[in-house]
């Protein structure tokens, strides 16, 4: 009987750790956004609702980049290549996007920094990443982005040379083209 008993504890143990195991696989991607948006792991940039009170004097160089999918015909690009901030300052681009398809589209945009170290101290006051964008045959939208450096990257002697910064965004076809059809039938 106690031979019983420890096989069906070593059953009941092994069964625990597979169902922990599977629900840590099961939430390893929010998890990892999660870790990536804390840290500004792989360039992941930081969302804020504020700006800071004070900027420094320290400049950046921010380049901007934009890439399409191939399987998405739209021309997507910044309206300029490189902008000048101080830390702290709050600055907005502007992207453009252009369906060249003859139907309406849905795509989606993802983002990214470079350096990777410079993502803690990238924040985005406005976005048009991770939000479906939905453009006409031939329509052209602006797609601007507001943001500022922390200036806290001032006091990280490990990002002293951090003196450019690139964002890069690259839109893709949504999965879901359903919003598209939607707003080409109530037109």
């Amino acid at each position: 009987m106690k031979k019983m008993s420890r096989n069906t504890l070593t059953l009941f143990a092994l069964a625990s750790i597979i169902g922990v195991m599977l629900g840590i696989v099961s939430q390893a991607e929010p998890i990892y956004k999660m870790f990536c948006s804390a840290t500004g792991l792989n360039g992941t940039t930081q969302n804020a609702e504020v700006a800071p009170a004070q900027a420094s004097e320290r400049m950046v160089t921010v380049r901007l980049d934009g890439n399409v999918d191939s399987a998405l015909p739209w021309e997507f690009a910044p309206e300029t290549k490189s902008v000048r901030v101080k830390l702290g300052e709050v600055k907005t681009v502007k992207y453009y996007a252009r369906n060249r398809g003859d139907h309406a589209t849905v795509g989606t945009a993802v983002h990214n920094v470079q350096p990777d170290k410079a993502g803690l101290y990238f924040d985005k006051l406005q976005c048009f990443c991770f939000t479906n964008q939905v453009l006409k045959a031939g329509q052209t939208i602006e797609l601007p982005v507001k943001f500022f450096i922390d200036p806290e990257m001032a006091k990280n002697h490990n990002a002293d040379d951090v003196t450019d910064i690139t964002l890069s965004y690259t839109f893709y076809l949504a999965k879901d083209q359903r919003k598209a059809m939607k707003q080409v039938t109530a037109e």
